[in-house]
This record gives structure tokens, sequence and C-alpha cells, in this order.
């Protein structure tokens, strides 16, 4: 990438058949509905494209579904994460030769009774960016259970060539951001939050430059960040009144499961499945998650009807 990335980089939802196979239409479909939606980035095989229920010939299938589909039109960020760094390194290599802009990886976990000293956590970053040339986002979020603390990701940023982009999630995200920001000065290239964008005024605030939400409306979440980073930061806060009912909806209620059953409405996609032991939603949750996408008049919800 010729410049810093910033701006909204959601993560694509792994379409299913309502059998549980891997819906390659739908993948591809999902793609071109996030570029329409104005996305600066797309991001796959993620928590939120349920990776811990695929096989590796699916990610792979997947990966390539998707970078072939996406042909340039946007930057395209592939998870890696895994315990196993040699397995993480491969994946970051396949990722590299396929054209993906960056790969996105969380520290090595299984469990919170598995994981490994920072000496560990540090070496696996290095054996990727070691291995690739590509930049590499730091996923920090309460899922691993791995600690990351403010100097250990300075280091990291310091001394690995590649680290240079960071998602933080974890709780009072402003304030570690502020943190990250200040003591890694100019090796922090990317400040990214997560969660749904269910903290980004408070991000933006800490000096965020970008947000990685799902892929339900990113249309109505941008603005929030083009604003801000533009200075009509009274601008930026009537979009997040106007998106945050729905932001709190998804992060609180729905999970992974919005973006699919919002693009199923809309025609974007066949199927809401999620894999097993993942459940449907409730009708309760759906009817207001649904109400509320409508009142936004968010793009997915249109996009194939």
């Amino acid at each position: 990438m010729k410049h810093p990335l910033t701006g909204i980089l959601p993560v694509a939802p792994t379409p299913f058949h309502d059998d549980g196979r891997v819906d390659e239409d739908g993948m591809r479909r999902v793609i071109d509905c996030m570029i329409d939606q104005g996305v600066d980035a797309i991001c796959i095989l993620a928590n939120y494209s349920e990776q811990f229920v695929l096989s590796d010939d699916e990610r792979a299938l997947l990966m390539k579904i998707s970078l072939e589909h996406a042909a340039g039109r946007v930057p395209m960020i592939v998870t890696i994460s895994h315990f196993s760094t040699d397995i993480v390194v491969r994946r970051a290599r396949d990722a590299a030769a396929l054209g993906a802009a960056m790969v996105m990886m969380m520290p090595p976990y299984h469990g919170v009774g598995l994981v490994p000293a920072p000496t560990g956590i540090y070496e696996q970053f290095k054996a990727v960016s070691d291995a690739i040339s590509i930049p590499i986002m730091v996923q920090d979020a309460p899922l691993s259970g791995a600690p990351l603390p403010v100097d250990l990701l300075c280091r990291m940023a310091r001394e690995i060539e590649n680290v240079s982009y960071f998602k933080i999630e974890v709780p009072f995200a402003a304030d570690k951001l502020s943190a990250l920001i200040e003591q890694g000065g100019k090796d922090i290239v990317g400040p990214f939050d997560g969660e749904e964008a269910v903290t980004l005024l408070a991000d933006l605030d800490a000096g965020a430059t970008g947000t990685m939400t799902s892929a339900m409306f990113p249309d109505k979440i941008k603005p929030i960040v083009t604003e801000y980073l533009a200075g009509n930061h009274d601008a930026a806060l009537d979009h997040w009144k106007l998106c945050m009912p729905l932001i709190n909806h998804e992060n609180r209620q729905c999970g992974l499961r919005a973006a699919k059953t919002v693009m199923k409405e809309g025609g974007v996609i066949r199927s809401d499945f999620v894999r097993h032991p993942l459940k449907p939603m409730s009708e309760r949750t759906k009817a207001r998650l649904l109400g509320l996408a409508g009142e936004l008049d968010v793009l997915a919800l249109k996009w194939g009807k």
C-alpha cells in the first residue's frame, strides 16, 4: 500500500447454504456488496467470519475466492491466527502470494490455560514478519486471553518490521489506544478499534484512525470516521447518534449473526445459517435488528432486491 490505511475495514461474513456447505457464490456477492458499501478494505477469515468452524481446505478456498473476486478493487486483509507458529507462517505466505494487502493475527492462544509468555508472542509475530513483506495487524481482543501490554505492542512495532497496525478491542480501548499512540509514535501506523464500533467515538478522540466493524452497515458508520478525521466533530457525533442503537443491538444481542441476517433479508446471500455449536438468534432479537436496520435504510438490507 502506498499510503497508510485508514477508515472502515469491515469483516466479511462467511455465507453457508442451509445445509452448512460453504456458499461460494454467496461469498462473491458479499464482497461485491461490501465494496458497494464504500469500505476502505475488507477483512476475511476473522472471528466474525466464523473462522473457528472452517476446515483448512475451506479457509484456502474462501481466501482464493475472495481475493480473486475483489481483484484489487479494495485492499484485502486475511486473518491468519493460530496457536502454531508454523501454521501461522504458512497462512501468511499463502495470503501474500494471493495478493493480500495485509494479514491480521491474534497472539497465539488455546484457551485461557494455554497462553505463551511474552517472548513466545513476540517470536511468533517476528516469524510471520520475516516470511512476508506486507503489513501485519495485531488483534488485541479479550477472546485470546493473552495479555498484550502497551510496552510489548510498542516493542513489536519498533523492532518487527511489518508490525504496524493494531486493532484494539479490549475494555477501556480508548485509554489503551491513547497510550499506544503516545508511546509508539511513528511506529504505530494504523491504530484501529473493533467491537462493531461500539466505542468508536471515544476511540477516535483517543487517536484511532479507523475501525474494523462487521459488514452489516459500514455505509452508515463510515461517515463517523471520515467526518471526524476531517475535523468535523459535530457531524461525526450526529452520525454516531444515528448509528448507535443499531451498533449496540448488534454488539450486545446479535454478534456475528447480525450481518448474515441483514444480508439474507436484503438478498445478498440466500441463508443466514451459522454452524453448530452457534445457534440462530431468536425471532424477537431478529425483529428488532431488522427494524433498526430498516430505520437507517442500510444498503445491505436492499442490495440484492
